[in-house]
């Protein structure tokens, strides 16, 4: 159920990486439109640069719940039978890692907990912990950046969760090779698709 759960999330992901990756093409295309025009939307730029930076981390998580991100595979080649499992579950367990990690770090940032406390005053928030991040506003947008860095924690809490999945799987396919490749459909690094 959580691997099947995973792959929905990581197809959401990608559908709305693609909506992004459109709109980024959409807003280059209105704002050179602009600028020949000699009328130049500032705001566009900004805007096109987050919704980049939003399809990155989108992607980022469907991709590693897939298995595909770029990886050098000499060793994993090199490595037959249990040998390659058990890589691939130790690059599983370093993903999981970086993911809990990170989490951890966007908590420490965002401190929730903290601000509930202060009563989502965030002039108090930030006399209290010297803490910016509610304040700070984005150049041309006029939104709060806080906003747009959002897709962190996401991205964090996403991979967390294909990680886990991940992890799940390959530490199954140590005790049985079949149930690997068939419950997940994922490959061990360096497999041909």
């Amino acid at each position: 159920m959580l691997s099947r759960l995973s792959d929905r999330l990581a197809r959401l992901e990608e559908i709305a990486a693609a909506a992004l990756a459109a709109a980024v093409t959409l807003l280059i295309l209105v704002n050179v439109a602009f600028r020949a025009a000699g009328s130049p939307l500032y705001w566009i730029s900004e805007l096109a640069i987050y919704a980049m930076i939003w399809m990155t981390f989108l992607i980022a998580g469907a991709v590693l719940k897939r298995r595909q991100g770029i990886a050098v595979t000499l060793v994993a080649d090199a490595l037959a039978g249990f040998g390659r499992r058990l890589l691939m579950a130790l690059v599983d367990l370093a993903v999981l890692v970086f993911a809990v990690l990170l989490l951890w770090l966007c908590w420490r940032w965002y401190q929730p907990l903290e601000l509930a406390r202060l009563g989502f005053d965030f002039g108090a928030f930030q006399g209290e912990t010297f803490n910016f991040i509610y304040a700070e506003n984005t150049s041309t947008l006029g939104i709060r950046k806080f906003w747009v860095w959002l897709i962190l924690p996401w991205f964090a809490l996403s991979l967390t969760f294909h990680g886990v999945v991940n992890l799940g799987s390959a530490l199954r396919g140590l005790c049985d090779p079949v149930e690997a490749h068939g419950a997940s459909g994922n490959q061990p690094p360096g497999a041909s698709r």
